[in-house]
């Protein structure tokens, strides 16, 4: 069955933090992310890993290290980050994925391909640098 919209916590974590991230030029560490959010410092650091994996970020090792952008924050949508750890965010007019359907007219109309189209499209306008202080 396909998905209309999942927001897991691993991409809760990871918007939060890239919008910290984005927040502090001199880089943010695991610890302080886990402070501010209240959130798994474990859990932090494995999406935080995922992130780097997929070159949103950079990372230093050691007592002064943290994590920093690799890219212009204007550049970085909260769909990018979204779909970094979801997976695509596609559209389709059948929440079952059914090519045919059973019935004369499909009961949920076209509200599933609406609600996912608009949601792309408002994750797609949010960039990093409009959550920067």
């Amino acid at each position: 069955m396909s998905k209309i919209f999942t927001l897991s916590e691993a991409t809760s974590i990871a918007i939060h933090s890239m919008v910290l991230v984005a927040r502090s030029p001199e880089g943010i560490n695991v610890n302080q992310i886990a402070e501010f959010t209240g959130l798994s410092k474990n859990h932090i650091a494995k999406v935080m890993q995922q992130l780097v994996k997929k070159d949103l970020l950079k990372s230093v090792r050691g007592p002064a290290g943290g994590f920093s952008l690799k890219r212009d924050p204007k550049t970085i949508s909260m769909l990018d980050i979204y779909e970094m750890i979801e997976g695509l965010l596609e559209e389709s007019d059948c929440p079952l994925n059914y090519a045919v359907c059973n019935f004369d007219q499909c009961i949920f109309g076209n509200i599933v391909n609406e609600m996912t189209t608009g949601l792309k499209q408002y994750l797609s306008g949010q960039t990093l640098d409009k959550y920067m202080e």
